[in-house]
């Protein structure tokens, strides 16, 4: 099977691009022919996959860098003609067959009051989505909450969508089984975008778990200690703030992930918990969340308040069993996204 995976950054550069990364690198392991267009590589280019870099372009305004590498893309296709390979998209580009979506649609703009709709930034961004979606021949969500999105603001293309296929996980450290203090323990909060996936909240959670485990600490990582010091304005101690971190060995250090995010159309930190048998609570807006089960953590409503919070990470850190280890490796993303490839073929075929 020949397939070209069309990206702006290629490489481990970030959630979508470590999927395209991991994906693409398990198709050439399958014995599939793959090219990859894509802006720029983010990492030494990788045996067996043929790499075609068009460019870098200024970033700003996003809609119109979206607009111009999907330009970009065309016009290197209609140059170099790929008679018999599936095209697979994962940007806002209208010349594929197959599209992943890795975040929530853009449509979600419609809920917005009518002043934070006009404007040709929102105009642009949704002819690009609905051109993405209308070209496409299968579109694949990444979670089911992207899928669920995808129904309700295109019905009209539902019939395209595919089961999701949600990411890998890479096996990392292991966090040795122990029992936490009752007047202790670390809980981790991961992620850049602080805001979006509930730091605020993580830090009410943890003051409240403090007045039971004074010797508790919440570390944070991801955001850079500047933005986010003065959620911490009444704390006597008791955190750490991190900044970013590459790899997963803090993993082996906390006790329970905390991530009650806003929005989160995945959250690999979440998978990447699991595989490393850290226990978990996230929010019911984690795409990931239909992966955690019982064992593995507890997924809390958004709207819950505060005490559903504290006492579902209190559990998790009262535990004596190890979670199991969560285990979905690439390979297993590739061969679904195969299974794409496959019954599209068959329809051609027909």
């Amino acid at each position: 099977m020949k397939i070209i995976h069309i990206v702006r950054r290629y490489g481990p550069a970030g959630g979508m691009e470590r999927y395209v990364w991991e994906t693409s690198r398990e198709l050439a392991r399958l014995g599939h022919e793959v090219q990859v267009l894509c802006e720029t590589c983010m990492a030494e280019k990788p045996a067996g996959i043929t790499v075609h870099e068009l460019g870098t372009m200024a970033y700003r305004p996003r809609w119109l860098y979206y607009w111009r590498f999907g330009r970009r893309v065309e016009k290197w296709l209609r140059a170099h003609p790929q008679p018999g390979w599936i095209i697979h998209s994962h940007e806002r580009v209208g010349v594929h067959d197959v599209t992943t979506f890795h975040g929530p649609p853009f449509a979600t703009v419609r809920d917005k009051t009518w002043w934070k709709r006009i404007s040709l930034r929102v105009a642009m961004q949704l002819y690009m989505e609905r051109r993405e979606l209308r070209v496409a021949k299968r579109i694949v969500p990444n979670s089911e909450i992207i899928a669920r999105q995808l129904a309700h603001y295109y019905p009209e293309y539902a019939d395209k969508l595919t089961q999701p296929v949600v990411p890998g996980v890479l096996p990392g450290a292991i966090r040795a089984p122990r029992n936490v203090p009752a007047d202790g323990g670390i809980i981790g909060f991961v992620g850049r975008e602080w805001q979006r996936k509930g730091l605020p909240l993580a830090v009410e959670i943890a003051a409240q778990l403090r007045r039971a485990r004074p010797n508790l600490e919440l570390w944070v990582i991801g955001p850079d200690e500047r933005e986010v010091k003065h959620l911490f304005t009444e704390w006597q101690g008791g955190y750490r703030l991190l900044g970013w971190r590459t790899g997963s060995t803090h993993f082996q250090e906390i006790d329970v992930l905390l991530h009650p995010a806003k929005a989160e159309p995945y959250g690999m930190v979440i998978s990447e918990a699991m595989a490393a048998r850290v226990p978990v609570v996230i929010s019911d807006a984690c795409g990931a969340a239909a992966q955690v089960d019982g064992e593995a953590g507890r997924v809390v409503p958004l709207a819950a308040t505060l005490q559903p919070w504290v006492e579902a990470v209190s559990s998790q850190l009262d535990r004596t069993q190890a979670p199991p280890i969560f285990v979905r490796g690439w390979n297993v993303v590739a061969g679904e996204c195969v299974a794409v490839y496959d019954s599209l073929e068959k329809e051609i075929e027909r």
